[in-house]
């Protein structure tokens, strides 16, 4: 079976993205010991020119002090003039909720041999921290999205981020600026991933990051067409699932 970026069928894909913020609102509302592991693990990036508040904001990038808030998912079903691009978040501010119903959809879907996941910067991202948060919240890692002892090529996993590189390293490469220089249309956003944390844990808004998830998997399903010499999926055959 051809599983290169232009032999794999597309259809048999799982487009996701996720967003993450810290465990908790503040900084000071972390344990003693939690502390003390917190500021073991954030020494590399502290600088003197950012407040213990504004450092604890970046926790939620790791999977031992942040949590997942959103899962956007997308996939393609083949349709008699085209595709059409089905989108579905799971959101919630119980961690493990959100992870038990994610599951139960890569279980019954895309759990098996012939299917395959992808996400911008998946590899070092996406993908080991919903296996990390699922094993931390006692939920049983998909055979599909569990990569341990597995060799590279039994490994199911696209990601948009390191098929632009073509094995050069040096640099990483955001989904904004490819989805610019390939023509893929964005709507404006009123944010970006930085400001995720306050919108969550300041505004209380999860609706707000569903949106801005909801269109990041949008356009990883997109670049990755773009990758396949592929038309974009119109606007109007891009379908929100809520249930």
């Amino acid at each position: 079976m051809d599983t290169t970026v232009t032999g794999i069928d597309i259809t048999k894909i799982l487009f996701l993205d996720i967003e993450t913020v810290p465990q908790h609102g503040l900084e000071s509302e972390l344990s003693e010991e939690e502390r003390n592991l917190w500021v073991k693990k954030s020494v590399r990036m502290k600088t003197d020119d950012i407040s213990p508040e504004e450092l604890y904001k970046k926790a939620g990038i790791f999977a031992e002090f942040g949590k997942i808030i959103c899962i956007s998912v997308a996939f393609l079903r083949k349709k008699e003039n085209g595709y059409q691009l089905r989108v579905r978040s799971f959101a919630n501010d119980d961690e493990h909720q959100l992870l038990e119903d994610f599951v139960a959809l890569v279980n019954k879907y895309f759990n098996t041999k012939k299917t395959y996941f992808c996400a911008h910067n998946g590899y070092e991202f996406d993908f080991p921290f919903i296996a990390r948060r699922a094993l931390i919240n006692g939920i049983k890692v998909p055979i599909s999205l569990d990569t341990r002892g597995k060799k590279p090529w039994e490994i199911q996993h696209f990601d948009t981020l390191d098929l632009w590189r073509f094995a050069d390293y040096k640099n990483y490469t955001s989904l904004a600026l490819l989805a610019h220089i390939f023509g893929i249309p964005t709507p404006k956003d009123d944010i970006d991933g930085s400001q995720v944390c306050d919108v969550y844990w300041k505004e209380h808004n999860l609706p707000r990051i569903v949106e801005y998830c909801q269109k990041d998997v949008v356009t990883v399903v997109q670049l990755f067409r773009k990758y396949r010499c592929e038309d974009l999926i119109p606007a109007e055959n891009i379908v929100i699932v809520n249930d």
